[in-house]
């Protein structure tokens, strides 16, 4: 674009604030001009890095409604060169490390490659990239990962346990779809694969198979197509599916925890014991790729005992430091009147959104759905058959039983369930098969639902503070008696 201003639209300290403050996703435009990072092309970085492999994760160009997880996909080191030369039609079908892989089938991506590894031999261009200028003071490439991948290539839906992302589009574009954490049940969220960081979601968004997964017509998708020298604020916690939409596509990300999450990483704990403890048990049905690609490996239960020890203490421990601190700066900051002056009477801060900050707004349409398809159709008579099955159990039950009719109208819960078990049912019948049978990993969905492990979370930060408390008035009663020695 001519004439590109060179005077960014918003200073650091703007820009922190802004971040701060961004409830849903958006992206900054002109706020990159003049980061040499920009001119990191796939050509450029194939001349910087020589013959240094980088591994690349492949899969088919196939559409299909599940999720391809990274556990059901091929991997290659190649130089940058022999990628570009294959995406380019030159490789030979007999040589190369893409030679069982035509570049018409499959696409590739190099996906959360750490620039401080893959440039370690050249700090110098750590600092080409700029956040510093977003008001995170010292941070640069370093801290910051490279994405390098073909048209197709992508993440799984997921969303990602610590802190927020800002990402930067170099060349080529990508296309983001974006979900809200409040509609985490219509993504029918997994972790299996395993995943320290993710959440996956079990439903293809762009073909989702809405028979297994019918909640997800209501989720509401939030879309955006980047473009180079843009970058996407993601929020905490919310969903993201990634598709590259050209030949060629180069990211940079950069994962930001604005303040420490302490109650994530107990969650994380808990969730990581669960799922080791179980998906190690040896069963008929365990046998599973299930650990992904990016974790290490197993680790023991004694440590994932240890992790969550330690991940409860520094919690609690902050939560206290936060409750003192909080109380002690609304004791001493009063107005001019000296009342005590409370986080409320703070004046609102209103995101400047306008043309060099863009909303990323929802849908109005689900997506992947034709209301004229037999199966929406089919799906939308169930949905209102359920409805009118609740409705008649709710008559009934104020009929006969009051307490009954409180359970019904406590909640939409059976209604929900009711259509959970409709779309099962088709699905039987489609089958012509009789009754699922549960496996491990159908437990582990359960147990391990964000839901469930953050109630068990808070049980287990309660149970650690009763007994700390105990501990201390215990050890500080006047009348505690001391045993002989």
């Amino acid at each position: 674009m001519a004439g590109s201003p060179t005077i960014k639209p918003f200073t650091a300290e703007e820009t922190y604030r802004i971040v701060h403050h961004l409830q849903e996703p958006a992206v900054f435009l002109n706020m990159t001009c003049g980061w040499p990072v920009l001119h990191w092309t796939v050509d450029h970085l194939s001349g910087c890095l020589g013959n240094k492999h980088v591994r690349f994760r492949l899969g088919r160009k196939k559409k299909i409604n599940a999720p391809l997880f990274e556990t059901h996909c091929s991997f290659v080191d190649a130089t940058l060169a022999q990628f570009l030369s294959w995406t380019q039609g030159h490789s030979g079908t007999h040589d190369g490390p893409f030679c069982d892989y035509p570049s018409s089938e499959y696409w590739a991506y190099a996906d959360y490659k750490y620039i401080s590894q893959l440039l370690e031999d050249q700090p110098s261009m750590f600092e080409d990239v700029k956040w510093s200028e977003f008001g995170f003071e010292g941070r640069d490439g370093r801290e910051s990962t490279l994405w390098i991948g073909t048209e197709g290539a992508n993440t799984p839906c997921h969303l990602d346990s610590y802190g927020c992302n800002l990402v930067l589009q170099v060349q080529g574009r990508k296309c983001w779809h974006l979900f809200p954490p409040e509609d985490a049940a219509k993504l029918y969220p997994t972790r299996i694969p395993y995943e320290e960081s993710s959440v996956f979601s079990q439903v293809n968004v762009l073909q989702p198979d809405l028979r297994r997964f019918p909640a997800f017509q209501r989720a509401r998708t939030h879309s955006v197509t980047l473009e180079p020298g843009q970058v996407l604020y993601v929020p905490r916690h919310w969903w993201h599916y990634v598709e590259s939409v050209d030949p060629v596509t180069v990211s940079v990300n950069s994962w930001i925890e604005l303040e420490a999450d302490d109650v994530a990483r107990v969650s994380e704990a808990v969730t990581k014991a669960v799922v080791c403890a179980l998906k190690t048990t040896p069963a008929d049905d365990n046998a599973d790729v299930w650990l992904n690609p990016t974790e290490d490996g197993v680790s023991s239960h004694n440590e994932n005992m240890q992790y969550v020890n330690l991940a409860v203490r520094a919690c609690a421990q902050r939560l206290r430091g936060h409750s003192q601190s909080t109380r002690d700066s609304q004791a001493v900051k009063r107005d001019c009147s000296g009342r005590v002056k409370r986080c409320g009477d703070c004046v609102p801060f209103t995101v400047p959104f306008g043309p060099h900050l863009i909303p990323v707004y929802a849908q109005q349409e689900p997506k992947g759905m034709n209301p004229n398809d037999p199966e929406v159709k089919s799906i939308r008579k169930c949905v209102i058959r359920s409805q009118l099955d609740c409705a008649e159990s709710s008559e009934a039950a104020q009929r006969t039983d009051p307490a009954s009719a409180v359970r019904i109208h406590r909640g939409q819960h059976e209604c929900g369930s009711a259509l959970s078990h409709c779309g099962e049912e088709m699905a039987e019948d489609n089958e012509g098969s009789g009754h699922a049978t549960i496996t491990t990993n159908d437990l582990l969905d359960c147990l391990v639902h964000p839901d469930i492990i953050m109630r068990v979370t808070e049980l287990l930060l309660q149970r650690h503070t009763d007994q700390t408390t105990a501990a201390c008035e215990l050890e500080y009663s006047p009348n505690r008696k001391t045993l002989p020695h």
